[in-house]
């Protein structure tokens, strides 16, 4: 097995045994502690990842102010929050499921999922509304 999914292995285990130890009433405070360090492990694999494909310079496109779009286009940046929920949603979704299944069952993991999906839609619309304010804003300045 991979040392980066014993570490995690490790951690997930070491979190349900203080839970264990310590009780429920710091269950939330074990569980976001463990996805904040879930949280960071994955943001340095991606960045990782990146920096790999397409080196320092490419990774976060070109200088403001260049582009297709020609003065003040904003480029989109790979890595941005748009890329970055679905990835880490989906991984955190695999320890939320064991969590959610073994004190809730199955309206536990309906919930959790329901959460997720509905995190993801939500900054989904976000971003096209952004994206069409921007682009009607572009065009009106040209009118």
């Amino acid at each position: 097995m991979d040392t980066r999914q014993d570490d995690v292995r490790r951690d997930l285990d070491a979190t349900l045994q203080a839970r264990k130890e310590l009780g429920k009433e710091y269950e939330s405070e074990l569980v976001d502690s463990f996805l904040s360090r879930l949280d960071a492990r994955l943001d340095a694999r991606v960045e990782r990842r990146v920096s790999e494909r397409l080196g320092p310079a490419e990774a976060y496109g070109p200088p403001e102010g260049y582009g297709p779009h020609g003065r003040g286009h904003r480029p989109r940046r790979f890595g941005g929050s748009s890329s970055r929920l679905p990835i880490v949603s989906m991984a955190l979704g695999i320890p939320l499921t064991a969590i959610a299944g073994s004190t809730s069952g199955f309206w536990g993991l309906l919930a959790c999922w329901a959460g997720i999906v509905g995190v993801n839609a939500s900054a989904a619309l976000g971003e096209r509304r952004q994206e069409r304010q921007r682009t009607s804003a572009a065009r009106s300045e040209w009118d």
